[in-house]
């Protein structure tokens, strides 16, 4: 029976979102109000713990608020600026073959968009680009959802990570990090080889005019080089630079390589392909509303790209311990705001290390480009409206996630807290059958809140505790959650919602999400197959 009083707060968040369509932010204060409520009546704890661990959660959120903050207000900037312009105008001239077009835009452009802002803004960015290029809007939609997968889980320069580590108090453990990183980082490099071709294969056969993989088979050497470009990278700097770099410099690399490779010719298609004239696409493939034209920037290139290459250095440079920057910017006040004893409560001990956030940097760095890109008062000011419009609802959804999170994993006086109980629960289906359950909690937790970390703040608690109950690596399970959260990006409602009203495709989000279940099962089902390898060779985490 605690057990499901235990499930009742999830379950009610996941009703509220998928049958009723509440927004996260008001299902998560009810779900947090749900739990209080069970804590006090149910395990016995006492109304102030609860309250202390809540505001424990709240106090929690600001890393990833700040690092949200500020990667949308970078992205922002640079589309006020003009810069964004400037940056698809150089992806224009690249190649006229769309399955060229769709490897680099889609794949490597979305990915480095990702991997330093995050939360949506891939497929808002390049999915106009694509249409712009002739692309059907529909087709653009599907493209840029697939593929902002692969780089989700070390997005907005690891957030989703950063976030669970956080929530599990392992940040500075840095076995566990090691380990979780190469664990996540593997599945999304072996699924990253294939996954070009793959959505090329189904952008070909569902949208162009002879309905067949044929178009895309012939693009395969060119489809699995921009793969590689992107997998091998990620693992080597998962592996032995960090995870907040993974997909950043793995995307940088990727983008690299397939525009030489299109501009020299190596691995394109010898006869070029495209959708054909508008006029024969399917109705379902066109947009259902007008969309405003881009904005056009006569900005160059090089400055348009001078604040992400910027960001890149910055990060570099703070994050290698030999230069001493590390030391510093972690060492102590006044570059880290700390709180022992919050509310008199000697476990909640929380600090926040605001001088060493990915956001921070983003924050500098949007300052100084609007200096250098000579951008006017009100300019400045719109990105900054438009910058914390869209975090709101964000903001809101992440503070009640990490406090019922806190109130969830509170213990009581026999040493028993929520997420006890439902690990044992969901301890009863076995180990077998809950490596193949884990990474579906991910993508289940992605696809109703709109986002890979607010599904890692609710679910990686409970995987953790699940896999020790059940004697599974711990590593595993939060790796596969990890993986899950990142794969549901593609079929997450929010995200479908956003890239159809920026491509002009509003009211067909069901049918786009439909189409996406493909590569959601792929992904999921070859990240099962791999740990169920690992399980059976042997082969465990340190940690």
């Amino acid at each position: 029976m605690l057990a499901l009083f235990a499930f009742l707060p999830i379950l009610a968040t996941l009703i509220l979102m998928m049958v009723f369509n509440w927004p996260a932010k008001r299902c998560l204060l009810l779900s947090w109000a749900l739990a209080l409520v069970f804590g006090v009546l149910f395990w016995k704890i006492d109304i102030t713990a609860l309250l202390a661990g809540s505001l424990y959660g709240v106090l929690s959120s600001f890393d990833v608020l700040i690092i949200i903050v500020g990667a949308i207000l970078v992205m922002n900037t640079l589309k006020i600026s003009g810069a964004t312009s400037a940056i698809n105008r150089g992806f224009m001239n690249i190649c006229p073959d769309k399955r060229v077009q769709a490897c680099i835009i889609g794949f490597s452009f979305c990915s480095f968009i990702e991997a330093a802002a995050g939360f949506g803004t891939p497929a808002a960015l390049a999915g106009p680009l694509l249409v712009c290029l002739g692309f059907p809007p529909m087709a653009a939609a599907m493209i840029t959802l697939c593929f902002d997968s692969a780089a989700v889980s070390f997005g907005a320069v690891g957030t989703p990570v950063t976030s669970a580590l956080n929530s599990l108090g392992m940040a500075d453990n840095a076995v566990f990090v090691s380990q979780f990183s190469f664990w996540t980082a593997l599945p999304h490099a072996i699924v990253s080889v294939i996954l070009p071709l793959l959505i090329l294969m189904m952008t070909t056969k569902i949208f162009s005019k002879d309905k067949s993989f044929k178009p895309a088979l012939q693009a395969a050497p060119f489809a699995l080089f921009t793969g590689l470009s992107f997998a091998i990278p990620l693992l080597i700097t998962a592996i032995f630079i960090g995870y907040e770099f993974a997909s950043l410099i793995a995307a940088l690399l990727s983008i690299a390589a397939t525009v030489i490779a299109a501009k020299v010719g190596f691995l394109v298609p010898k006869q070029t392909w495209d959708f054909g004239d508008s006029s024969q696409w399917d109705k379902d493939c066109l947009a259902t509303s007008e969309v405003a034209p881009m904005k056009e920037s006569k900005m160059s290139l090089l400055l348009a790209w001078i604040p992400y290459l910027l960001i890149a250095v910055i990060l570099v440079i703070t994050r290698i311990p030999q230069l001493g920057i590390k030391s510093l910017l972690t060492g102590g006040a006044p570059f880290v705001i700390q709180i022992n004893n919050l509310l008199g409560f000697e476990h909640l001990d929380w600090s926040l290390k605001w001088a060493y956030l990915p956001g921070t940097f983003f924050i500098l760095v949007s300052l100084i480009t609007n200096g250098l890109h000579k951008m006017d008062k009100e300019m400045v000011k719109c990105s900054w409206a438009d910058t914390f419009k869209q975090v709101s609802g964000a903001a809101l959804a992440l503070i009640f996630g990490l406090a019922l999170v806190e109130v969830m994993k509170y213990k009581n006086d026999l040493g028993t807290s929520m997420l006890d109980e439902m690990a044992n629960a969901l301890s009863m289906v076995g180990e077998k059958l809950f490596v193949v359950i884990a990474p579906f909690i991910g993508v289940l937790g992605a696809f109703v809140s709109g986002s890979a970390t607010v599904s890692m703040n609710l679910f990686s608690n409970l995987q953790f505790h699940t896999a020790t109950v059940l004697g599974l690596p711990p590593v595993f399970i939060l790796s596969m959650q990890c993986v899950g959260a990142a794969v549901g990006n593609m079929i997450c409602i929010n995200n479908a919602v956003a890239a159809s009203a920026t491509i002009g495709t509003t009211g067909r989000e069901g049918k786009l999400i439909k189409i996406n279940i493909i590569p959601v099962l792929i992904y999921t089902l070859i990240t099962i197959v791999i740990f169920y390898i690992a399980l059976a060779l042997g082969i465990y985490p340190v940690s």
